[in-house]
């Protein structure tokens, strides 16, 4: 039977320290940033998700964006290896989530590097960003490990954003959805729609046609809701300032099979 499963993460008290790379860095209000992320995890339980918590890591900053930990293809997980040395602590946890989930593990080996947030799937195909935090190498793994199981894996330039999903995500038909001036190649996607805001690129499919987007994205929420989708809207201003969005806050399992 098919699961709608969705790992999350508390965040570190230290969340304040967490990295920054294309944005100045800003204060960040830890309460406030707890309450959003309690905020966000309402939201996918409100909508039919169980929520896992994995393990907390206190002592990683970027820990609460647990989706960069892996990539999870049909019921397998490829767990990630940062190409951030401070962010390297952050998976063993996460491992040990998904293999109480009883998926099979494997792991990007050094000289690799990979973040699942450099990853996109859209259907089979398996977009992965080849940029500053996802190497060729790691690129060459993930290739390894998924297309046996049936996956298309196809690299496209990440240079002006942190990952492949800073700069876009897909609407449930398919349809790549961008911030044209954060998109290296919209040409790379057979189908791509541009979008009025940064943050209305980055969007969770919940099921049923809602989406979830950050607040922070109005002009997107209307254009969405046109199309005929219906926008779930939570606040996760304190995330953006470290270049945090909705998708790198859960990972999404919908394929897992009991």
């Amino acid at each position: 039977m098919s699961s709608r499963k969705a790992l999350v993460r508390r965040p570190s008290p230290r969340l304040s320290e967490g990295l920054v790379t294309h944005i100045d860095r800003s204060p960040v209000d830890f309460d406030l940033a707890l309450r959003q992320w309690e905020a966000y995890v309402a939201v996918l339980r409100a909508d039919g998700w169980e929520t896992v918590e994995v393990a907390p890591a206190d002592d990683c900053p970027d820990g609460v964006f647990v989706e960069d930990t892996m990539v999870v293809f049909r019921n397998v997980a490829l767990i990630a290896r940062p190409g951030a040395d401070p962010r390297l602590g952050e998976t063993a946890g996460a491992e040990a989530a998904v293999t109480a989930l009883g998926l099979s593990v494997n792991r990007v080996r050094e000289p690799g590097t990979l973040e699942g947030g450099d990853i996109l799937k859209v259907g089979d195909t398996v977009y992965v960003g080849r940029g500053g935090r996802t190497n060729a190498e790691g690129v060459r793994q993930l290739r390894s490990a998924f297309e046996p199981l049936g996956a298309t894996v196809v690299a496209v330039p990440v240079s002006k954003v942190l990952h492949l999903k800073s700069a876009v995500t897909a609407l449930p038909d398919g349809t790549v959805i961008g911030f044209p001036p954060l998109v290296d190649d919209p040409a790379a996607f057979p189908r791509f729609l541009p979008v009025p805001e940064e943050a209305g690129a980055h969007v969770v499919l919940l099921g049923g046609g809602r989406l979830l987007l950050a607040a922070s994205a109005p002009k997107s929420a209307a254009l969405f809701g046109d199309l005929g989708y219906e926008p779930v809207v939570v606040d996760i201003s304190e995330f953006e300032k470290l270049e945090g969005c909705v998708t790198c806050l859960s990972v999404r399992l919908r394929e897992l099979y009991a």
